[in-house]
């Protein structure tokens, strides 16, 4: 069974940073098409950023370009968001996703229709 599991979501101020970790669980990531994405309340979820298997492609959502930073360590089987500057509009559930890269047929977009599984989420508050 695929599994991602969210942590590091939490309160912080306007301005404060948060770092996120989704760590597979019972399989290696190595292989896998990552993306970070969010949900507000009564909103759509929306992408964030995503990263390829290497990690030498990376693309972000224009509201958290320059402030957001994905990374991964396959070693350590996880994928991180570094969030800096915080924005109390930036506060929502975010997730991770993944999709096996040797199953696109396209070039991916970051778009939730890319993945196929998703983990169960962390919030973030961000609240003075």
């Amino acid at each position: 069974q695929l599994q991602l599991v969210e942590s590091g979501g939490g309160l912080v101020q306007p301005g404060g940073s948060l770092r996120l970790s989704c760590a597979a669980s019972g399989f290696t990531l190595d292989y896998y098409y990552v993306g970070w994405f969010r949900q507000a309340p009564g909103k759509e979820r929306e992408g964030v950023s995503c990263i390829n298997s290497s990690g030498g492609s990376t693309n972000y959502a224009d509201s958290v370009k320059g402030r957001f930073t994905i990374s991964r360590d396959n070693a350590k089987n996880t994928v991180y968001l570094q969030m800096n500057s915080l924005k109390p509009e930036d506060a929502a559930v975010y997730y991770c996703a993944g999709v096996g890269e040797w199953s696109l047929t396209v070039q991916p977009t970051c778009a939730v229709s890319d993945f196929d599984f998703w983990g169960q989420g962390t919030q973030v508050t961000v609240s003075s």
